[in-house]
């Protein structure tokens, strides 16, 4: 009997011992709940999106090419006899390169001159017997195609000699020599290159978002890093109507070589466009942005007063203030502080609006 009470004892007493941790378990996970449900809610700041004015800067980076790249070329075949250039020289158009074996062409060019004179003879005669009924008018229509056909192979030999002097094209300097005395020339086969640097063109891509403000004409500053604080006065001669896959399109502008600072071709440039004139654009300031400009987003408080992360396309970076050419409209509250305690869909509260 003593043994079953006490037996009794002890499960009274585990079992009280048990209620009490239950009881004192149940209190802690309440508290943490009630703690939980308290900490739930995130204080935040928020500003609208809104429209503001700003100054678009477009500066970017472009190469420099040459007005003119000639590749000369032979047009006559022949033995290279003389050479008047060497690699680097300037050459004036029209100033002789090269000269071709000529002297077959020269007996050719005397033979023509021969024929012709020949056929004009012909052409006399047979002209006064026509005249005087001692030929007939067939007779004298083929002499006068006869003469008429020796006056082209009269001007065929004359252009044949004259293509045997290589001149050059254009005013420039020679960058490519391809040939030396006793080269055997075919036709299109090349002589020299000669590179007119006197004006330059200067490409560039131009964004999308940025194109349509240009126009024809519109004035450039360009600047090299091989010649500091030296400014290039340039004008756009070109705008692409057709853009690539990325959406930009090609720009050329055209600049004055300088004989001080000249510039060579395929240097690389900073293009200042000189655009100040202002536009609206959505912005939002730079504390609102939540990871990098290229990866941009922000958290946007929304009528159910919870802050939704959301992807942004960022444009221009005015500084304080970021262009938002996606994923906001004007009137949207960004977060600008608190984000760190945030998470996609947290309940907020908001401080400063």
């Amino acid at each position: 009997m003593k043994r079953i009470l006490i037996i009794a004892a002890v499960v009274l007493i585990v079992g009280a011992v048990v209620y009490r941790l239950s009881s004192v378990k149940k209190h802690i996970e309440e508290k943490k709940k009630v703690k939980e449900e308290v900490n739930f809610t995130v204080a935040v700041n928020v500003v609208p999106a809104q429209l503001l004015l700003s100054e678009s800067n477009l500066d970017l980076v472009g190469t420099v090419v040459a007005n003119q790249i000639i590749d000369v070329k032979a047009v006559v075949q022949g033995n290279v006899t003389s050479i008047n250039f060497e690699l680097g020289d300037h050459v004036s158009k029209g100033e002789v390169l090269v000269h071709i074996d000529s002297r077959i062409r020269q007996l050719a060019l005397a033979n023509s001159e021969t024929s012709l004179s020949n056929a004009e003879i012909n052409l006399d005669r047979y002209k006064n017997l026509y005249e005087g009924g001692a030929a007939t008018k067939a007779q004298y229509d083929q002499y006068k195609l006869s003469y008429e056909s020796a006056k082209i192979q009269l001007d065929q030999a004359k252009k044949e000699l004259g293509n045997a002097t290589v001149v050059s094209p254009i005013t420039g300097y020679i960058t490519e020599k391809k040939i030396e005395v006793g080269t055997y020339l075919n036709v299109g086969n090349s002589i020299a290159t000669v590179v007119d640097v006197s004006k330059l063109k200067v490409q560039v891509n131009i964004p999308e978002r940025e194109v349509y403000s240009l126009k024809l004409g519109d004035e450039v500053n360009i600047g090299a890093t091989v010649y500091p604080g030296v400014v290039f006065k340039g004008k756009i001669t070109f705008i692409s109507f057709n853009g690539d896959d990325a959406h930009n399109y090609p720009v050329e502008i055209s600049i004055v070589n300088q004989t001080k600072n000249p510039l060579k071709s395929g240097t690389y440039v900073d293009i200042m466009f000189n655009q100040k004139s202002k536009k609206a654009s959505l912005q939002i300031p730079r504390e609102a942005l939540v990871g990098s400009i290229k990866a941009a987003q922000v958290y946007v408080v929304e009528t159910d007063n919870k802050a939704h992360l959301r992807d942004v396309l960022i444009g221009n970076d005015g500084g304080k203030y970021l262009e938002v050419l996606k994923g906001l409209k004007e009137g949207d509250l960004v977060v600008t502080s608190g984000q760190i305690n945030l998470k996609d869909n947290s309940t907020v509260t908001i401080i400063k609006q």
